[in-house]
């Protein structure tokens, strides 16, 4: 019995300085920053300032993964598949953690099967159409949408997939003004935009950058309105939803934020907190966000995080069960 005893200390002792020296090297190979959308959205631009300032930070290359489709849970799912290591992170929302699952009965993962690390930036979003959209705000909008309802033409708008946030609002937005609307999705925002672009989509309700302003000046896109009581930074001659009686307080933002899998050992998960932590702060990361239109978030600490996911998840599941969401 004594020599088992002392075995089992040996063996305790030797754990407890193993893994603080695997924390301690990490990260000792590069980390891999999924993206759940394919290049050229939004989410890819954000992505692709934040790995640059977060390899400096964690001493080792950054390395982008590009894998749409499924709402972003085929990227959330390869996550998920992967070592809780930390040598995967999850650029993503509400979206492709809390909203896949419900829409979607191939998606088998929980909201709490991921932990947040920090909410980076919060997105103003708008109404945005194609440019010969025959509505210049928000009350021409609910009166063509209404029209073409009632004619059997509905106005189509598009999302990033079933269920994802777009397509909730976008159900909300006809459910609000009592007329039906063609939902098309589609596997990211680049694709989106090109559709957009070429006039095959009518409507997209969603987050925008200087991208988007700038092919609004080049006559590409019309903005028809902001989904906020006030005007946005960038597009200040932009109305607000709030004109027309139907859409006030139809007013939404969505943050980017940073996850890894639950269980990740936490001397990891504190190294993450600190390097992303500082990448807020980072004066290039700053400024592009505030030239996207990017609102900053506030730091959150580790517990702060856990609880902004938390009412994340009760916030996106009450809108889901609003709208009658079922899984297809």
């Amino acid at each position: 019995m004594k020599r088992r005893s002392a075995l089992e200390l040996l063996l305790l002792s030797i754990l407890t300085l193993v893994i603080p020296a695997y924390a301690d090297t990490y990260p000792n190979k590069p980390v891999t920053l999924m993206v759940p959308y394919p290049p050229g959205g939004l989410s890819d631009v954000i992505a692709r300032k934040v790995n640059q300032a977060l390899a400096l930070e964690l001493k080792q290359p950054v390395i982008i993964e590009n894998l749409g489709g499924a709402g972003g849970a085929i990227a959330a799912q390869k996550v998920l598949s992967a070592p809780a290591d930390g040598y995967y992170i999850f650029q993503g929302s509400p979206n492709e953690l809390i909203l896949a699952p419900l829409a979607m009965k191939a998606v088998k993962y929980k909201p709490e099967d991921f932990r947040l690390i920090q909410q980076m930036a919060l997105a103003p979003m708008a109404i945005v159409a194609r440019k010969d959209f025959p509505a210049k705000n928000a009350n021409e909008m609910v009166a063509y949408i209404q029209k073409m309802a009632k004619e059997g033409k509905p106005v189509n708008y598009a999302s990033v997939g079933n269920g994802s946030f777009y397509h909730l609002i976008g159900e909300e937005l006809s459910k609000k003004i009592g007329a039906e609307m063609l939902h098309v999705p589609y596997k990211g925002g680049g694709p989106i935009s090109q559709d957009l672009l070429g006039g095959q989509i009518d409507l997209f309700i969603t987050p925008y950058g200087a991208p988007h302003v700038a092919m609004e000046k080049e006559g590409k896109l019309r903005f028809i309105a902001v989904l906020s009581s006030e005007p946005q930074r960038l597009i200040k001659h932009i109305p607000s939803v709030d004109e027309n009686k139907l859409l006030k307080g139809f007013h939404y933002t969505i943050g980017s934020g940073y996850y890894v899998k639950k269980g990740t050992p936490e001397p990891i998960v504190e190294a993450l907190h600190k390097a992303l932590t500082k990448v807020m702060f980072d004066a290039d990361f700053v400024a592009t966000m505030a030239a996207m239109g990017q609102d900053p978030s506030p730091a959150l600490r580790l517990d702060e995080a856990g609880k902004a996911y938390a009412d994340d998840i009760k916030l996106y599941q009450g809108i889901a069960k609003s709208i009658n969401l079922q899984a297809q």
